[in-house]
């Protein structure tokens, strides 16, 4: 019996315009999404059809579109993505999400600074 099962797509990389300052917003810089779903695909291990499981290549297509919308903050893409989720999967009960950005413009020698969700359902936010 299953008790826990999940979709998710990791390292995801693309390239969008995000960032606080206009300059970010112009060029652009690399990102990577790592994303994890919640979900009952007991069917779809029985049945072999993707219509009884959430397909990952929607869930790539959806992140891909909410990254081709330019934002200000990370945290303002990852919670759009977490809701477009949850808004378009409804068998989906939870996501799990983190955005990263390559060498964000600080000061620091940093190669990744990012957010981390968490999601349910029922809309609550970790």
């Amino acid at each position: 019996m299953m008790t826990d099962s999940y979709i998710f797509l990791e390292d995801l990389r693309l390239f969008a315009r995000h960032g606080v300052a206009e300059q970010e917003r112009q060029v652009g810089n690399e990102y990577r999404v790592d994303v994890r779903l919640r979900t009952d695909i007991a069917r779809a291990a029985r049945t072999d059809d993707v219509a009884d499981t959430v397909n990952y290549a929607e869930v790539y297509d959806l992140i891909r579109r909410e990254m081709d919308c330019p934002s200000c903050l990370l945290e303002h893409v990852a919670g759009r993505m977490c809701r477009s989720l949850l808004a378009q999967f409804p068998t989906v009960s939870e996501v799990q999400l983190t955005l990263r950005k390559r060498n964000p413009p600080m000061g620091a020698d940093c190669l990744w600074a990012g957010v981390g969700l968490t999601v349910q359902r029922d809309g609550s936010e970790e």
